[in-house]
């Protein structure tokens, strides 16, 4: 059975309860004014920024990770639970009677027969003697590790787990859709066999399936995983990060791996903020999964033509989710449980410092296969650097021909030409765009967009002051036909109204004719222009104000002093630019 709750339910068991008693469950708290701060537990730090207000009934931290949010969001994040897990925690924790909304569910019960595949694999690693124990402490897994992990062995047997569970009743049909059991003309047999076990447990902490790794050479495949059913779907889960998200949060930044083995080596030599794709095929629903905890990822795939494939599809996945993305080259051709067991954390953590930026990996991997001191190889590098310069933005683009220009040896001149020349082809966009529900939707250009465009295509010199500004552009169609405008302002010094909407779809073209011809400008353009700058920028020191505002409101004066002041000057700074700006057209 599955459950929710209601959000009036939600708000009453809040109002039962009081936020300072239970985050000082877990964390030492000291008053401080009309708040209580201590040192905050989701990250690092040794003097305290974590303020807990009894007033407004939230935390904040005013140090490096940022957390905030109710008593509700504090049991989720602390205890690595579901929303749900976390109301039903506080609701018995507090003797709290609250209504379940349930749902017809029997997935509970395949959670317990993974849970006990769990334990009897567990079992035969840890109790005497066996090939399993053998092969990991060959590979230098450690006792301490395999507890963690909850590491198993599947005996070399076609039928122990099979009696196994026929003693405690479970019906076969159970164990064969959770890929435990293969069936045969009506016999069954365990489908893990002289295997090391790794369960998949997900972030409720809930058994999902198993991953075995052969022990005899001879045994096919090396990697045995179960299939897709009702408790596992490979492509929305990511190994181990029931036991690493905590770290990853703390770090700021999560390693994402190929393999098992490469999480559990990396994990007992100190490298925590780890952990793997279950396959080299890096999925949308996984990259959701590990934005929750960070945005910025390092991927360190083996070394082989497969791993480097993968990163290569990785790097597009994470964008995709905004995700800054770096790519760890692995020396030596090694992969990262090998690399870490020879030269340690301190070496490893080395590599992460040198990892590569995703245009770079990217830019490297275009090599590949290439001689770049003849001419034939030049060329065949620059048709496949193109679509990757095509995905950056202006001033991106500029470092990067300057960059590709004195590596390769190529003219900057005949970079550009070569990149921007085919004016017929549709630039491609920035990232691939997930979730995006067009429907012959098209996004509408703002009032400020449209007549920030309508100055350009008054002076198109306006656009190397754009560059300065370009966050200005909120819409994907303005930020696409502005990448138009830099285009032919780059190869021409000049473009027209016309030439820009040829570029675009019918619905886009529609879009932009029609809200430009609601704008005038006349001969004032670049008043206007700065115009809209000003309002724009109005707008963001206004955001910034309230945030600062908020934040003052959390601190007390005797207790945070630094931290206040730090804060007054920039709300003073902030309010000063206000006055400058204006925020008026």
């Amino acid at each position: 059975m599955s459950f929710s709750f209601s959000k009036e339910a939600v708000e009453e068991l809040k109002s039962q309860i009081d936020i300072v008693d239970v985050i000082g469950r877990t964390v030492q708290l000291k008053r401080a004014g009309a708040n209580y701060k201590g040192l905050c537990p989701f990250h690092n730090e040794k003097t305290p920024s974590f303020i807990v207000s009894p007033q407004k009934q939230i935390f904040t931290c005013f140090g490096g990770c940022g957390a905030s949010g109710d008593v509700v969001s504090f049991v989720k994040r602390y205890y690595n639970l579901d929303f749900n897990e976390a109301v039903e925690k506080l609701a018995n924790e507090h003797g709290i009677t609250i209504q379940k909304n349930v749902h017809s569910d029997d997935r509970e019960k395949y959670y317990e027969v993974n849970r006990e595949a769990a334990r009897f694999f567990y079992r035969n690693l840890t109790e005497g003697k066996n090939p399993g124990y053998t092969y990991m402490a060959g590979r230098g897994i450690e006792d301490r590790t395999i507890k963690k992990f909850g590491l198993g062995y599947a005996p070399d047997s076609w039928d122990a787990l099979y009696n196994h569970f026929k003693a405690k009743g479970v019906d076969e049909k159970i164990l064969v859709e959770l890929g435990l059991l293969s069936e045969k003309d009506g016999k069954y047999y365990d489908k893990f066999r002289n295997r090391v076990i790794f369960p998949i447990i997900n972030t409720a902490g809930k058994v999902i399936g198993f991953g075995g790794r052969a022990l005899s050479d001879q045994q096919m495949p090396k990697y045995l995983n179960s299939p897709e059913n009702r408790v596992f779907q490979k492509k929305n889960n990511l190994y181990a990060l029931n036991i690493t998200r905590q770290d990853i949060g703390k770090a700021g930044m999560a390693i994402v791996v190929e393999g098992y083995m490469d999480v559990i080596s990396l994990h007992q030599n100190g490298v925590t903020n780890v952990c793997a794709s279950l396959g080299t095929a890096l999925t949308e629903n996984q990259a959701k999964l590990v934005n929750r905890y960070t945005k910025n990822v390092v991927l360190s795939y083996d070394a082989d033509a497969a791993g480097q494939k993968a990163a290569l599809r990785g790097i597009d996945v994470l964008k995709g989710e905004n995700c800054k993305v770096k790519v760890l080259h692995v020396t030596d051709g090694k992969d990262p449980d090998e690399y870490v067991k020879k030269n340690g954390k301190e070496a490893f953590m080395k590599l992460i410092d040198k990892a590569l930026s995703y245009t770079d990996y990217k830019l490297e991997a275009a090599k590949r296969g290439l001689n770049l001191k003849t001419e034939e190889g030049k060329i065949d590098y620059m048709k496949r650097i193109q679509p990757i310069l095509d995905e950056l933005g202006p001033v991106e683009k500029d470092i990067y021909t300057k960059k590709i220009s004195k590596d390769v040896g190529i003219s900057e001149g005949a970079i550009r030409m070569e990149i921007l020349g085919n004016t017929n082809v549709e630039p491609k966009r920035q990232f691939v765009q997930h979730h995006q529900e067009k429907e012959n939707k098209i996004e509408k250009l703002s009032a400020i967009e449209a007549t920030v465009l309508k100055c350009l295509f008054v002076d198109p010199r306006l656009c190397e002051e754009l560059l300065q500004w370009i966050d200005i552009l909120d819409s994907e169609i303005a930020k696409k036909v502005v990448n138009i405008c830099f285009e032919y302002y780059g190869l021409e010094g000049d473009f027209g109204l016309s030439q820009i909407i040829d570029r675009l779809d019918p619905e886009e073209s529609q879009e932009v004719q029609t809200a430009l011809d609601k704008i005038i400008v006349t001969d004032n353009e670049r008043d206007v222009f700065n115009q809209c700058i000003n309002r724009w920028k109005f707008t963001e020191l206004e955001r910034e104000e309230k945030r600062i505002i908020d934040m003052l409101s959390l601190g007390d004066e005797e207790n945070n002093k630094a931290t206040i002041e730090d804060l007054t000057l920039k709300l003073m700074e902030v309010q000063r630019q206000m006055k400058i700006h204006g925020g008026q057209m």
